[in-house]
């Protein structure tokens, strides 16, 4: 029998703790809640959560930075819950790698159900952890892209999501709508800046030329294209 996902709650209010801590583990997750960001990561060295929830205003380290140190190091699933409702702080938070972001005060079953859509494609996502496409490998077990000789570099949660949507649907056009209802989020100018960031991010790791990408094909007013063949293993 499969373990219950496990998720974090890093926020150094007790009360919201509990309250997040209590709605999801009646939901059937299972919870570990810290008060600062270095009990967090020491708690990282011997627990690997399936999700992770992240205020921004820490009382040791800045909450963005290492939103974008989980996302992008450890390939983490990562939703911001913070009091900070300027749409600048979200769109920096999509941008450094969050797949979410919740505005204080929230409804708990709110949070559920944005947890419980985030875990929601990690099955499906397994069938297919590898694809090769023009050189490059995609390893998405570890959240990297290989080279033709063998040197990686890594890649957010939230990248790898555009990243393996557009090598499930190669050469066929997405439009930023269908790009919205598939990685969920929602639509407005904080969901298109961080699209845009997040593609811009994959044509530098892939190489690309910015001004006339070979891979990652712009349809302006229309959405995206990859040109790429995909081969899944």
């Amino acid at each position: 029998m499969s373990r219950a996902p496990l998720v974090t709650i890093l926020d150094d209010e007790p009360e919201i703790r509990q309250m997040l801590s209590a709605a999801l583990e009646e939901a059937g997750f299972r919870t570990m809640g810290f008060g600062r960001a270095t009990e967090f990561e020491a708690a990282l060295k011997s627990h690997t959560p399936d999700l992770c929830l992240v205020d921004l205003s820490l009382p040791d380290r800045d909450g963005l930075t290492l939103v974008h140190r989980l996302a992008l190091e450890q390939g983490a699933t990562v939703i911001i819950v913070s009091g900070r409702a300027q749409v600048q702080d979200r769109v920096t938070g999509l941008e450094l790698g969050a797949d979410d972001y919740i505005i204080k005060p929230f409804d708990p079953a709110e949070v559920v159900a944005r947890v419980r859509a985030r875990l929601r494609d990690r099955p499906a996502a397994a069938a297919g952890t590898t694809a090769r496409f023009a050189g490059w490998t995609a390893h998405f077990d570890r959240f990297a892209l290989e080279d033709e000789t063998g040197a990686e570099t890594p890649f957010s949660h939230a990248e790898g999501e555009v990243l393996r949507l557009f090598l499930e649907r190669p050469k066929r056009l997405i439009s930023r709508a269908a790009m919205q209802e598939s990685l969920g989020g929602a639509a407005g100018e904080s969901f298109d800046r961080a699209m845009d960031v997040r593609i811009s991010r994959l044509r530098q790791k892939l190489r690309e030329d910015p001004k006339n990408p070979r891979l990652i094909k712009t349809i302006y007013g229309a959405g995206y294209i990859f040109l790429g063949d995909v081969e899944w293993g």
